[in-house]
């Protein structure tokens, strides 16, 4: 634990995908909130179909969506201090890389996972 899932919309650009996931591993594990680098978990999940608003116009509109998925016990000021360095790292990494090809509206959800929640390390 944690697990991060990002959804990006098509329009957006990532120019190198496995940066934006350790910069945002990096700030998590920064964070002082998690036991060991190995447990946190991210991956992209691209979206092929997505709508922003109700006009034509407004598909050059893209967004990324962050859910974060933590452990229970963490009171609301950590799962938004986690939220803002999410969309920090986030906004960092992007930005340049946008450069006027679709506005770019940064999503981020904190969330605890259910208490019924099972692991298990297969190899070593």
């Amino acid at each position: 634990m944690p697990h991060l899932t990002i959804q990006v919309t098509p329009n957006v650009s990532i120019a190198h995908e496995e940066s934006l996931l350790k910069s945002l591993n990096k700030a998590l594990w920064d964070s002082g909130h998690f036991k060991q680098p190995a447990e946190i978990k991210t991956r992209i999940i691209p979206l092929e179909t997505f709508l922003v608003g109700i006009e034509d116009d407004e598909q050059n509109n893209g967004f990324i969506y962050a859910h974060l998925k933590i452990m229970t016990g963490r009171d609301m000021d950590v799962r938004n201090q986690l939220a803002e360095l999410l969309t920090t790292a986030i906004e960092n990494t992007l930005s340049a890389a946008q450069s006027g090809r679709a506005a770019l509206q940064i999503c981020v959800e904190v969330e605890e996972i259910s208490a019924v929640y099972h692991k298990k390390m297969l190899g070593s």
